[in-house]
């Protein structure tokens, strides 16, 4: 992260990744048979030696498509949008005028190889830390400066987000909250200031939410790669866009269980882009070989586009089965998997906290500090940021006498980031007090401990209905200490005849 103090300035060398420092300077295109990284060229214009197939397809068809619709020999922005980005023309005219730039184009224009060349150098970024550099460069109005505004920022957290939601795998989703949403996360990293440098941007993001920016890239890297059969066939039809064979990740919310109001689907989109991997448990990529045929570059797109999202669950919601201790408990304890814990209170001013506890294991009641390095600790609303992460961060107690009780998370036990009480009904987050106005449990795991989780339950009210129902003999009853209890009560008589 240290090495983005010099990305103040833009890349003038035309490099891929936009920076200007020996690491950004240093990849080069990758090849087409080999997969392998081309050494660095200082001239932009020069294509590599071996040129990716997709990449030198699309171009010719752009070009061509150029050449009849505005009379350009080269490719136009009006063909990049219509054919590559037709629904998302943001997207697409930021993503034109970035390798323009980075091409040194004398013209409105892209020359064939220029394009080709630099569109090789973005599918060659695998670095995460370039990847989002990329795209904030990308976005960035004022390039010369390498100064970011807020509206750059929103402007590139919303392109991913509208990916990610029309791309959602139950189909295209909207959410009423998702200005409330970005504004979090713009006000989180610019802190009423009116701009930061690309470095500066590029580093909140890597700590506070590392993968925001990944949707965009896998979408471009999908469509520069694959757009070409879909301009060979459809050309003279349609210039729609299809955008099939993509997935972004994105987890869905499960609509069955208790309803849920604290986190949205946008809420839902952030957090899953700030916590580790384990809780929205993408496929496991392929292998990477060059046997029976395939290319390692064909396998390395596969490890790219490919990844399944989870399926969040609520467990436990405060306004449909209560608010308390014992309530909290008996929906969230035997779920043997990752669980984001949701607590909400409004402070004095009438401003709403919102804070998530990540969990990457099962809760129990013990007097330690208890989980694993995938903890964290995330305020969500109304300023976002990654509060805290780490191992033995987590704390639940309501039994064990001679500690304290309640929820906690922080590394720290005498002064923790998060407490809530005992009675669930306020919480201490950061020094400042909050009155509990509602929490949610949410499971991530897969389906099976869900269903695992229903079982104990079932188990649970079996049992306690078997004791409830033991019949005592009257024999038995006029030894029972029970008897003596209720006799000291003022109840002495009773009828001891057997049933």
């Amino acid at each position: 992260m240290g090495n983005h103090n010099s990305h103040d300035k833009p890349s003038t060398d035309g490099s891929g990744s936009g920076a200007s420092t020996p690491r950004g300077s240093t990849r080069g295109a990758r090849s087409g048979s080999s997969g392998e990284l081309q050494g660095h060229t200082d001239k932009p214009e020069a294509p590599a030696p071996l040129s990716l197939v997709p990449v030198e397809k699309l171009g010719k068809l752009l070009a061509q498509r150029s050449q009849k619709e505005d009379g350009v020999n080269g490719v136009t922005e009006n063909s990049f949008t219509k054919y590559l980005f037709p629904r998302y023309p943001e997207l697409a005219r930021q993503f034109y005028w970035y390798i323009h730039r980075l091409g040194k184009c004398k013209n409105k224009h892209i020359p064939l190889n220029t394009f080709r060349h630099q569109c090789e150098r973005i599918l060659a970024i695998l670095d995460d830390n370039i990847i989002i550099d990329t795209y904030v460069r990308m976005f960035c109005t004022d390039p010369e400066e390498a100064k970011v505004t807020p509206e750059d920022l929103r402007s590139l957290l919303y392109v991913s987000y509208k990916l990610s939601m029309d791309y959602y795998p139950e189909g295209p989703q909207t959410c009423m909250q998702i200005n409330k949403t970005l504004n979090a996360v713009v006000n989180g990293c610019y802190n009423k200031k009116e701009s930061h440098s690309v470095g500066f941007v590029v580093r909140w993001l890597e700590e506070h939410c590392h993968r925001l920016i990944f949707p965009v890239h896998r979408y471009c890297v999908h469509l520069l790669a694959t757009r070409h059969r879909e301009l060979e066939s459809q050309l003279e039809s349609s210039p729609g866009e299809s955008g099939t064979g993509i997935e972004l990740a994105t987890p869905v919310l499960d609509r069955v269980g208790p309803r849920a109001a604290l986190l949205p689907v946008s809420a839902a989109w952030l957090v899953a882009a700030t916590l580790s991997q384990l809780y929205t448990r993408p496929l496991k990529p392929p292998p990477v070989t060059t046997s029976g045929g395939g290319s390692a570059s064909a396998a390395w797109m596969s490890r790219l586009v490919c990844a399944l999202p989870s399926h969040w669950v609520p467990l436990y919601s405060s306004n449909e089965h209560g608010l308390g201790a014992n309530r909290f408990l008996h929906h969230t304890l035997a779920y043997r998997g990752p669980t984001l814990v949701v607590v909400s209170g409004k402070a004095e001013c009438g401003e709403t906290v919102t804070v998530v506890v990540a969990s990457p294991q099962e809760w129990r009641e013990t007097h330690q500090y208890c989980g694993g390095p995938d903890c964290a600790l995330v305020q969500l609303y109304p300023t976002f940021s990654l509060v805290e992460r780490g191992p033995r961060m987590l704390y639940l107690n309501t039994c064990i006498r001679g500690y304290p009780k309640g929820l906690r998370a922080g590394a720290d036990p005498r002064s923790p980031q998060l407490s809530v009480n005992e009675g669930f009904d306020g919480f201490t987050f950061k020094g400042a007090p909050y009155p509990l106005n509602a929490i949610e449990v949410w499971g991530c795991g897969d389906g099976a401990l869900r269903e695992s989780q229903l079982d104990v339950k079932k188990w649970q009210v079996k049992e306690a209905e078997r004791h409830r129902n033991v019949k005592i003999s009257a024999a038995d009853w006029i030894e029972h200490p029970d008897r003596y209890l209720l006799e000291m009560a003022g109840r002495p008589q009773y009828n001891t005849t057997a049933s």
